[in-house]
């Protein structure tokens, strides 16, 4: 099964996640997460989900706040926050250079998927405070 696909309406994955859909919809609206849409219904993949319950783990057990986790994003690699393996860190260009946040990285090693960065929320807001 591909892990990356969007099989999950939001009341579906707010019920796996035990948690209401107003609280995916808010990670929606502060950039933390983007699920895939059919027309205007959010759909979540597996992926998503379990990116939510990192985002939910850093918030109920680490004592993070949503600003808190968009400035660790904006910051610090992904694999650094999510505490990715080793094998995941291996294809991880983030893992190679950890001074840049990853659209600093993507532009520099893979021009073509530095089009997904500009789509990222958290991109968006911080492209004004940081220099590409």
């Amino acid at each position: 099964m591909q892990d990356d696909k969007p099989l999950y309406p939001i009341s579906i994955a707010a019920e796996l996640l035990e948690v209401h859909p107003r609280t995916l919809r808010l990670y929606e609206k502060h950039g933390l997460i983007s699920p895939k849409r059919r027309g205007k219904k959010r759909f979540f993949s597996n992926n998503d989900l379990r990116w939510i319950q990192c985002i939910r783990e850093m918030i109920h057990e680490k004592g993070l706040n949503i600003s808190g986790i968009k400035r660790l994003l904006a910051l610090l690699p992904c694999w650094q926050i999510k505490g990715c393996s080793e094998e995941e860190r291996k294809s991880c260009t983030a893992y190679y250079n950890k001074t840049e946040p990853c659209w600093k990285l993507i532009k520099k090693i893979c021009p073509e998927k530095f089009e997904l960065c500009k789509e990222c929320k958290i991109y968006k807001e911080q492209r004004n405070k940081i220099t590409l």
